[in-house]
């Protein structure tokens, strides 16, 4: 299911479904004025600044802007404010009908994972993993950020998406499947719940904040043991902060994917185009792409991803 394209002059919606914002956070403002500068008008949700729990919002304040968003018929698009905790206390309130019926653009990364692969699974609207308005468009934007939004979501453009800094191919071999992921801790919390996709046949692609080895290999290893890695067709890994920037480094994610999955034959594709703190594509959640981790090293959108 997909949504109608963006438009100049259309409003997007923000939502705050895993950490508050603070009132007067300046992230928030110049998202706001970036979004604003492209053309386009911006509304917060009611509930953006709650604090009801004392470290977030209730799950039915979370659940009731999301749901607003969707009907209401002048939101042409819904993007998260940030990333966080806690968005999956929202998933049982959420009006699965409603999203159905209205099916619109709903972006956002970092925790916002749980969210885009729940809905995903549970209505088939394709979701968008890329820039918040406060962690991506409310710092310091490039003209990545902004070329990969608007191609993606005003113009439409499928084919193969720019690559921000030079790929590596960690595991040869080309692959095509539906492409589901993101972070790779917030992913988890998806494990042993009717909002998890279903994996068979999919790309799946990871990044993550901040890196241990000894914890990547748990959480890899709890995906294995889920059967994810007997499912999916090929891997893309993205920007992992705090280690693919870090000079001293000697241990990375794709060196641990391969010891985890060493009797698995599925491409493996390292890139920089999407992650914590680095310029971000936009990736649609649900929809088929082509990887190739041979000597192109190219991933290409195979379909539409907004009418």
């Amino acid at each position: 299911m997909l949504a109608m394209r963006l438009k100049k002059g259309d409003t997007i919606g923000v939502v705050a479904p895993s950490s508050r914002v603070e009132a007067g956070d300046e992230k928030l403002e110049h998202g706001t004025h970036f979004l604003e500068s492209l053309g386009f008008e911006v509304v917060l949700g009611k509930h953006v600044f709650s604090n009801t729990l004392g470290y977030a919002a209730s799950p039915l304040e979370k659940a009731e802007d999301i749901n607003h968003m969707f009907a209401n018929p002048a939101i042409k698009a819904i993007l998260c404010a940030q990333g966080g905790d806690t968005a999956n206390a929202c998933l049982p309130d959420l009006d699965w009908q409603l999203i159905l019926e209205n099916p619109k653009i709903f972006g956002g990364i970092s925790d916002i994972t749980v969210l885009l692969n729940a809905i995903y699974a549970r209505t088939g609207l394709v979701t968008f993993h890329g820039n918040d308005l406060m962690w991506g468009f409310g710092r310091k934007p490039t003209p990545y950020d902004s070329q990969e939004f608007l191609h993606r979501l005003v113009e439409g453009r499928i084919g193969k998406i720019p690559a921000n800094r030079p790929r590596q191919t960690i595991r040869r071999g080309r692959a095509e499947g539906r492409l589901l992921g993101g972070n790779l801790r917030c992913l988890l919390k998806l494990a042993g719940t009717h909002f998890l996709p279903d994996f068979n046949g999919a790309i799946l692609f990871l990044e993550a904040l901040g890196f241990d080895p000894a914890n990547c290999d748990c959480m890899l290893r709890q995906l294995k043991q889920m059967g994810i890695f007997e499912q999916v067709r090929g891997v893309i890994i993205g920007y992992i902060d705090e280690v693919d920037n870090d000079p001293r480094a000697n241990i990375f994610m794709q060196d641990v994917l391969l010891n985890v999955t060493g009797e698995y034959g599925f491409p493996v594709l390292k890139v920089n185009d999407f992650g914590h703190n680095c310029p971000n594509t936009t990736l649609p959640v649900g929809v088929r792409v082509r990887m190739d981790a041979n000597d192109t090293q190219e991933i290409e959108i195979l379909e539409k991803c907004v009418q």
